[in-house]
């Protein structure tokens, strides 16, 4: 088991890192500001994805917040406010949706461990990564619009979760859902006691880290390829990535295995 740091230019560590057995957790480390996305927090995020990308030895990524009150609760707006050069906001909000789409892009799954409120880019986070687990005092909201500014980016990935009449009335009333009503409009894929949930994330990125690293990799990549294209435009992808993965060392090990009845040996183990 090894555990490393990562942390910005300023002497706060708002991001750690923590490494167990092909299981990489990223806390997000501010929780007197509920765990907010400032700029330097931001920049460790997407520094992180960048080195997991190339790392073969991690199979599943965690994000998580500090603390047991807030995932995150969105940019910090005390940081975004003391800027009035919208050249900043500009380059500020494109930071912060390059960031969400390497974790779409990142070839290995991103659970987020959903530790308390998640609001604005908090909620953001939650919609892209590719599986979410929340505590049951969690709770989600698109909250920009109660202080005037529409929730924009959070908008791209929230309405490719849930339905488009549930996705706009969190954008245009800002109002609180809670855990459970996350997991029935599908924001969430399960909801525990905050006590259990450490325990449940890591049993589903174990359950996860046991698949082939290649099935997972080319299956994710092609998950959300084919949600941009018409019908048939998908089943002609799809069957070209499948016939590529049938066609690979671990597809002939794991059905070998499978007759077997013995546990697959998979290529990179």
């Amino acid at each position: 088991m090894t555990t490393t740091t990562t942390a910005s230019a300023v002497s706060e560590e708002v991001l750690l890192r923590h490494d167990e057995a092909g299981i990489t957790t990223l806390t997000l480390n501010r929780p007197r500001q509920y765990n907010a996305l400032s700029q330097a927090l931001l920049a460790d995020l997407q520094n992180t994805l960048d080195a997991l990308a190339e790392d073969d030895s991690v199979r599943v990524v965690i994000i998580t917040g500090s603390g047991q009150h807030a995932f995150c609760a969105g940019h910090d707006l005390k940081e975004m406010r003391s800027h009035v050069d919208p050249a900043y906001h500009q380059a500020l909000f494109e930071q912060c949706s390059r960031m969400m789409l390497t974790i779409n892009r990142l070839p290995k799954p991103v659970i987020a461990q959903v530790n308390g409120i998640a609001t604005a880019a908090g909620c953001q986070l939650v919609a892209a990564c590719d599986l979410a687990v929340a505590a049951d005092n969690a709770r989600f909201a698109t909250s920009g619009i109660n202080v005037g500014l529409f929730c924009a980016t959070p908008a791209v990935p929230l309405s490719r979760n849930l339905n488009r009449k549930q996705a706009m009335h969190l954008l245009l009333t800002g109002d609180f859902i809670d855990a459970r009503t996350a997991l029935a409009q599908g924001l969430i894929n399960q909801v525990t006691d905050i006590g259990d949930l450490p325990l449940m994330v890591r049993r589903l990125a174990e359950t996860i880290g046991k698949k082939s690293p290649l099935a997972v990799k080319l299956g994710k990549e092609m998950f959300y390829k084919q949600l941009e294209m018409d019908l048939e435009a998908a089943y002609r992808y799809a069957s070209g990535v499948m016939a590529c993965n049938m066609d690979s060392e671990d597809a002939r090990e794991g059905i070998d295995a499978f007759f077997a009845k013995r546990q697959p040996r998979w290529q990179g183990q």
